[in-house]
């Protein structure tokens, strides 16, 4: 008989606290290109997507499918290294699975990152931008369809997707370490292609600072399920009808690079406060 979904989560987070042991209450989903933080997680213990069980893996370049327990500024932390996007065929409850199995497993604050193009005029490439809101442009919802009450609520409020505390906190840690760091809101699109200049314009103009294709259903589900969120995008190229460069998922990869270090400081800083 085929497992329900509920089934799929347990039997997931059994499996991971069969091989790991001690479980984390804070997360973190690591985009393109900030693998590298994963260097810094002391004594980690690592699984293979492949070899979790109800896990798809990832097909993405730059994201290389491994989920790693360890410490983190002194936090105990979990870290997906690699995160599943709907442009790779996945439908949404495959795309926000892990998020699922982080909450059975005891977490309740995710830290999720992502590579984003820039359409706000005052931003530039390789800058860090605290997600503040999110605009979801996705063709379908990941709470769509039938509701598991112990999962989260039918209809569960978005007013504060990521927490005003941990952005304060973060405002605190750039002051401190005279760090760049901008804010704004991030649009979430299905991809793959990147966008056109009109398209650039158009999130601009319904109030967006920045356009990625992951993110937001996996904010959706953590909220639904009642865990604290916190964003952060890293602006990896610009766009807008005055923009002549062409973006490539390897610029988008150098860039990144760049931004690993106030990256790294920024999420180990953050760990330590919490």
């Amino acid at each position: 008989m085929e497992k329900t979904y509920l089934q799929k989560i347990e039997e997931t987070a059994d499996y991971i606290k069969e091989k790991v042991g001690k479980m984390p209450d804070t997360a973190i989903i690591l985009g393109t290109g900030l693998g590298d933080l994963v260097n810094h997680i002391e004594n980690p213990v690592e699984l293979d997507y492949a070899n979790i069980p109800n896990f798809p893996v990832s097909t993405v370049e730059g994201h290389s499918g491994k989920l790693i327990f360890g410490a983190l500024g002194g936090k105990y932390i979990m870290a997906m290294q690699g995160r599943f996007h709907y442009y790779e065929g996945y439908d949404m409850k495959e795309v926000t699975f892990p998020v699922r199995v982080m909450k059975a497993l005891g977490v309740d604050k995710l830290f999720v990152s992502n590579a984003a193009g820039g359409m706000n005029k005052e931003f530039q490439v390789g800058d860090v931008m605290i997600i503040t809101d999110h605009i979801n442009l996705f063709p379908e919802n990941p709470l769509r369809g039938k509701n598991y009450n112990e999962l989260g609520p039918r209809f569960p409020a978005m007013t504060e997707a990521y927490s005003t505390v941990l952005i304060n906190m973060a405002d605190s840690i750039a002051r401190d370490h005279d760090i760049r760091l901008m804010k704004g809101v991030y649009v979430g699109t299905a991809g793959p292609t990147f966008e056109t200049p009109a398209e650039y314009e158009y999130f601009r103009v319904i109030g967006g600072d920045a356009v990625g294709m992951s993110t937001v259903p996996e904010v959706i589900v953590a909220n639904h399920a009642g865990m604290t969120v916190f964003g952060v995008s890293v602006i990896t190229d610009l766009g807008g009808k005055d923009i002549k460069e062409v973006p490539s998922h390897e610029e988008v990869q150098r860039a990144a690079l760049t931004a690993q270090p106030v990256m790294t400081l920024l999420m180990k800083e953050m760990m330590a406060r919490i």
